[in-house]
């Protein structure tokens, strides 16, 4: 039989296939429990406050156990942004391709803000934990019957990402800064630019101001809104998702008539 070639560690990792260390009685402590504990850290108090310290504090035990299981905090970061995923959702019921991905790209931004520290984990590479690679495979099975050969489906789902990881980032940010500050998102914000922006100078803003955008019942900016109008974007996300998945369109038409 063909010999395997050794898993990344990463990879190693991820998919519990480390190989064992020392013989002896069987550890109660394991990777999936260190995890889990960074996780509710995370989820508390934010990813800042996740160190092996406190890991080992939260699960009761000296550091050094931790270090049997997991060699960094790296390796602890890697290990939550796998574990923080749920399974992906059906898409089948949201219709063809673009209702799938519209379904799969809303649900990506819940998870992030069910888990605000999650868009704080580096990207060092590639999706290649089980959890993160299911939500792949889903994304990508929406494309099947398109047409798109396999690099051009993965082009698209990849594409996907910045939009909904820039939407998380708004959403969170904004909801957070308008409970601090609501004025500075509404009448006051609009006065401002009216003294601020000189029309020489940004000429193309001062005609926007001048149309009221961000006054009083303008789309820009709305002086009455909530904390939870902040909080989801609605409006502007599937804007955005219908220009992505527009151009998206027209390019599965170009390689039709290719």
């Amino acid at each position: 039989m063909e010999e395997q070639p050794e898993l990344p560690a990463d990879v190693a990792l991820l998919w519990g296939r480390r190989p064992a260390g020392r013989r002896g009685r069987r550890p109660t402590l394991g990777t999936e429990e260190i995890t889990e504990a960074a996780v509710r850290i995370a989820d508390a108090e934010g990813l800042a406050a996740v160190s092996m310290a406190r890991v080992a504090k939260e699960l009761g035990n000296a550091t050094m156990a931790l270090y049997r299981h997991v060699a960094s905090k790296d390796e602890l970061l890697l290990l939550m942004s796998d574990a923080a995923l749920e399974p992906p959702p059906d898409l089948t019921p949201a219709g063809d391709w673009r209702g799938q991905l519209t379904a799969w790209a809303s649900a990506v931004l819940a998870m992030i803000r069910k888990h605000p520290w999650y868009r704080q984990i580096p990207l060092t590479g590639p999706p290649v934990g089980p959890k993160n690679l299911a939500w792949f495979d889903r994304a990508l099975g929406a494309l099947e019957g398109t047409g798109l050969d396999e690099a051009d489906k993965v082009t698209v789902v990849t594409g996907l990402l910045p939009l909904v990881h820039g939407q998380a980032r708004l959403s969170i940010d904004l909801s957070a800064g308008f409970a601090e500050d609501p004025e500075a998102f509404g009448a006051g914000y609009a006065a401002a630019l009216a003294v601020v922006v000189d029309p020489v100078r940004f000429p193309a803003l001062s005609r926007v101001i001048a149309a009221g955008v961000f006054g009083p019942g303008g789309p820009g900016v709305d002086r009455d809104a909530t904390p939870a109008g902040f909080d989801d974007l609605d409006a502007e996300f599937r804007f955005a998702l219908s220009c992505y998945f527009d151009g998206v369109a027209a390019f599965m038409a170009r390689r039709r008539r290719a």
